[in-house]
């Protein structure tokens, strides 16, 4: 690892002040097309930043709301994303509402079967390339989202400035997100061990009935995603998660290519009490990434946070101003 620096998820309220010293003068930005010259890019690299938020499976923009809203308090940019099939364009099982259809969730078609990590993609890439026009992007991703960052990265290196991994999936070594939970550091993650409801592969969905009632599975998703957490908490966690996540997404080829992916400096947010993307894995996935690339290799920050990450949306905020302060 290039660093570890652990910090007790407190939020040291001082470092407000790393970023607006690195971007102090950077004055405003010329937009940069993908034909931009490196000189142009790096110059972009030093200017203020714009945050762009990516959120994990079975998520939407709305998990990023505290963090968007402390970043816009302390005068930064942010966007958080609605990947396809998500947020506003999100699919609800008609078995899924109430009362429930158990019988009929397991084989309700569903839009998302048909979306592809390409989708996922394109999509981000139109949103860096309109934000890049305002400033340096810090495209920062959670969970599953770390396949769209790698997947963007390979396409559009030169219009980001900096990638966060929030205790992201990152493949490099592996190929997929799948193929890395396979691996005996995943061996332990909770998400083995929550119940999913169990659709045919032709529907090609990953399928969670989140408004179930039973106390077991309430118990796991908390182990999961946020084991510290009140329980009052992590039930208004749950009602914003969706059912549906297009299956194609773990299982996709998201390798990060060195000569694309890797030219970008990149954070890893290393959470210690992640009980779904255990510490181990998260460890390995910072080594094979820094072995691609070890001139590139991972800035590490370790919080002690669950897998959803700290409740303090300051914590974060803070985490984004010194990643988007380590301009290079």
């Amino acid at each position: 690892m290039n660093e570890i620096d652990d910090t007790t998820g407190s939020g040291a309220r001082s470092r407000r002040g790393v970023l607006k010293a690195a971007v102090a003068g950077a004055g405003a930005v010329a937009a940069v097309g993908v034909g931009g010259s490196v000189a142009r890019a790096d110059e972009r690299r030093c200017a203020a930043p714009v945050f762009v938020l990516v959120h994990g499976a079975g998520g939407n923009s709305y998990g990023w709301a505290p963090v968007v809203a402390e970043l816009a308090l302390r005068g930064h940019k942010a966007v958080a994303v609605d990947l396809p099939g998500h947020g506003r364009g999100a699919y609800y099982p008609v078995s899924y509402q109430t009362p429930q259809d158990l019988e009929a969730l397991r084989t309700e078609p569903s839009p998302l079967g048909k979306v592809t990590l390409d989708d996922f993609a394109e999509h981000v890439v139109g949103v860096v390339r309109r934000a890049s026009r305002l400033g340096a992007v810090v495209l920062v991703g959670q969970s599953m989202g770390g396949v769209t960052l790698n997947a963007v990265a390979n396409r559009v290196p030169e219009l980001i400035s900096h990638l966060v991994y929030a205790s992201a999936f990152c493949a490099t070594g592996h190929t997929s997100a799948a193929q890395l939970m396979s691996t005996p550091e995943g061996s332990t993650s909770a998400l083995l061990r929550l119940d999913r409801v169990e659709t045919p592969p032709g529907l090609g969905v990953n399928r969670a009935n989140w408004r179930s009632g039973d106390p077991a599975f309430f118990a796991a998703a908390k182990e999961a995603l946020a084991a510290d957490w009140p329980d009052a908490a992590v039930r208004a966690l749950i009602a914003t998660l969706e059912p549906d996540e297009s299956a194609a997404i773990g299982t996709a080829d998201s390798r990060g290519l060195p000569e694309k992916w890797g030219r970008v400096p990149r954070t890893f947010l290393r959470f210690t009490q992640d009980r779904a993307i255990p510490l181990a894995l998260q460890d390995l996935m910072i080594r094979e990434a820094d072995a691609a690339t070890p001139r590139n290799r991972f800035r590490v920050r370790s919080l002690a946070a669950p897998h959803v990450g700290p409740r303090d949306a300051a914590v974060w905020a803070d985490e984004l101003e010194l990643a988007a302060g380590s301009c290079r």
